[in-house]
């Protein structure tokens, strides 16, 4: 018997090394005469570049010509002056909750939805997106599917179900299931894992940790009032301090942290005195709240609402609220690039029932108050760095949004030059002529 298990042992590991062998020799590609953007300044480096993958990581920069074996099977691309950069980073999506309706969300079988997902997943990753940060639904499974290759898609940080109390802006529940009795069955949106109703510090807790136990990467709770939500003022603020802390305690217990979704001043300081590591959304917080959020090192996930042709339109209450927040939005990116506060970019597309097109549109819509260089900085390295606040709970051991040795390999290659025009990246069909993600080629246009 023993015997058999050593000669088991040795096969497996036999074969171990000839996978490895063959992935490392038969994935390596060569970028040639490009133009870099790296991810961590505003600008391109000086002079060409040639860059060398190998592998899932970037091997090697150089200013001078990269020689490799003359037997090598490397890819070799001519950049011919193109610019390289970092693949972009989605930080505030929402996976499967972009290609259903809000009624999909509280009605459909989770089938349905993922297989809408699979489709926008695709769709994401050649818009160039090559890592989002998805903030709440039930994206656990498509994250699965895409880390074994079953599907096209870009990499995801998931949070899992969102954390809503009673009345919260994630509570999808329709006024004919309340009252719900403690051992009532939880309603479709909370079987699907869109989210979690909690209240009090034991739930929370519970909730918290069940998100965790399935593979959440971060933690996202609701901490005020919500545009597209049914039962919530914009301005009401959501969970106790005790239940915000007792949430960051299970996810710092865990390594990692907590986020909220939040528009005003108060919702916005409670979750900072509980604290919360970062602030989704935000527009309508006052300048000394915003001083706050620079004194602790907070991060800011804000989103370019504004109310033109790229909004989902709402009706009703929700379009009141809708006005509310896009006219604080310009205010909102003033005040944190007056007071430094590190900002993230996300779009928070969900409900609109198409492959999320308009997320590059959203993109460009920064250089509404950053130059186009500040804008990918932004949406590579800086976002890159938020992803990093997962630590331990961070499955991926490279630097992601920058181009640096060691750093994951994942590039695009940009016709002509995004530092200067950053309109390119709203036609990557047309100007993203290679998407590399985790150094495999998922669009080779050249």
């Amino acid at each position: 018997m023993a015997l058999v298990r050593l000669w088991l042992t040795l096969w497996v590991a036999f074969c171990l090394l000839v996978s490895a062998a063959a992935y490392a020799s038969d994935s390596a590609v060569l970028f040639e005469h490009v133009q870099l953007f790296d991810g961590k300044s505003d600008r391109l480096l000086p002079g060409t570049h040639h860059v060398l993958v190998v592998g899932n990581g970037i091997e090697q920069i150089s200013r001078n010509p990269i020689d490799l074996p003359e037997d090598s099977p490397a890819l070799r691309i001519d950049g011919r002056g193109h610019t390289l950069m970092p693949g972009l980073i989605d930080a505030h999506w929402h996976s499967m909750l972009v290609g259903a309706g809000m009624l999909d969300t509280m009605t459909a079988e989770v089938g349905y939805l993922n297989i809408k997902g699979a489709r926008v997943a695709e769709a994401t990753l050649l818009r160039g997106f090559t890592s989002v940060r998805d903030m709440g639904g039930p994206a656990m499974g498509l994250h699965r599917a895409i880390e074994e290759g079953l599907i096209r898609g870009p990499r995801i940080f998931p949070s899992g179900a969102m954390i809503s109390q009673t009345g919260g802006h994630a509570d999808f529940r329709l006024p004919t299931d309340i009252p719900r009795a403690s051992n009532q069955s939880l309603s479709h949106p909370e079987q699907m894992r869109a989210a979690a109703i909690a209240d009090g510090v034991d739930e929370v807790l519970r909730r918290v940790r069940e998100q965790l136990m399935l593979g959440a990467t971060q933690i996202k709770l609701t901490a005020g009032g919500g545009v597209s939500s049914m039962y919530d003022p914009l301005d009401v603020t959501q969970y106790t301090l005790d239940e915000m802390r007792a949430a960051v305690a299970a996810a710092e217990n865990w390594g990692t942290y907590v986020t909220v979704h939040a528009y005003t001043s108060r919702a916005v300081q409670q979750a900072i005195e509980a604290g919360v590591k970062v602030i989704e959304h935000g527009q309508l917080i006052d300048e000394a709240t915003v001083r706050l959020m620079a004194r602790q090192g907070i991060w800011w996930s804000l989103q370019p609402f504004l109310d033109n042709e790229l909004a989902n339109p709402k009706t009703g209450e929700s379009r009141l609220k809708q006005l509310m927040v896009s006219q604080g939005t310009d205010r909102a990116y003033e005040l944190a690039k007056k007071h430094r506060v590190k900002v993230a970019f996300g779009t928070d597309i969900l409900f609109t029932g198409d492959d999320g097109h308009k997320q590059n549109l959203l993109l460009n819509t920064l250089a509404r108050w950053y130059s186009p260089g500040e804008v990918l900085k932004m949406a590579t390295g800086d976002n890159g760095q938020l992803l990093a606040l997962t630590g331990p709970r961070n499955p991926y051991r490279r630097a992601l949004g920058v181009i640096e040795t060691d750093a994951m390999a994942d590039l695009i290659l940009v016709k002509g030059d995004p530092t200067s025009d950053l309109s390119l990246v709203t036609r990557p069909d047309e100007n993203f002529v290679v998407i590399m993600k985790n150094g495999r080629i998922y669009k080779n246009s050249l």
